[in-house]
């Protein structure tokens, strides 16, 4: 009897590491659909095969961790919200900076997500503002959703005031002249984002 249940603790422990390697970065709501007991996390951690990497999230020990590692912490938490600004930028190649918090659009109404590690800077989006322009990619084993080169550079000059004109700038001229967007692209977004009319004379200039 003890032997077979050893034996399911072990099945059921592997099951566990292999989600683990398979996502990159698991929570505890994310072991239902296998029918795996959460308690199991518990003792994964105990024998130092997972190792806890926030509150409510789970990695393998010693795995390896990109730059944009805080990003892909952010998407598994917060599966709703929208990498965007001065995170995008950064994931996108587009500023020097190297922001300390995460930039994190949710919906206008939605409940701001408050989390130990990393940390947020929210900021509100609505309607095609939301929705259009986003990418998704893979981050250390998990999907973020971020939003497209020629979306955030619209973005940054609609929040110019939050980011500062002089970033805005550097990452229309940085973006048109390594060719990540077309013509067509910006002017969409500068269209859903309303700031069309401010960002005319700086596309007139490089066009």
């Amino acid at each position: 009897m003890l032997c077979n249940t050893m034996d399911n603790m072990d099945a059921t422990t592997d099951k566990l590491i292999e989600l683990a390697r398979l996502r990159g970065l698991i929570r505890p709501s994310d072991l239902n659909s296998l029918e795996i007991p959460r308690i199991s996390l518990t003792r994964a951690v105990r024998r130092g095969q997972l190792e806890r990497i926030g509150r409510g999230l789970y990695g393998l020990p010693g795995r390896e961790i990109s730059a944009n590692g805080s990003l892909a912490e952010v998407a598994i938490r917060v599966p709703k919200g929208l990498i965007c600004l001065l995170s995008a930028l950064r994931f996108h190649g587009l500023t020097t900076q190297a922001p300390f918090e995460v930039w994190l659009a949710i919906e206008n109404k939605a409940l701001a997500p408050k989390l130990e590690f990393p940390p947020l800077r929210i900021v509100r989006f609505s309607g095609a503002a939301l929705t259009e322009g986003i990418e998704e990619h893979i981050v250390d084993g998990v999907t973020i959703r971020i939003t497209s080169v020629a979306k955030t550079v619209a973005d940054c000059f609609k929040y110019r005031n939050k980011i500062g004109l002089d970033v805005a700038l550097e990452a229309l001229r940085d973006a048109w002249h390594e060719k990540r967007m077309t013509s067509d692209e910006i002017w969409r977004y500068a269209k859903v984002c309303r700031v069309a009319n401010v960002m005319r004379p700086y596309l007139d200039s490089l066009t």
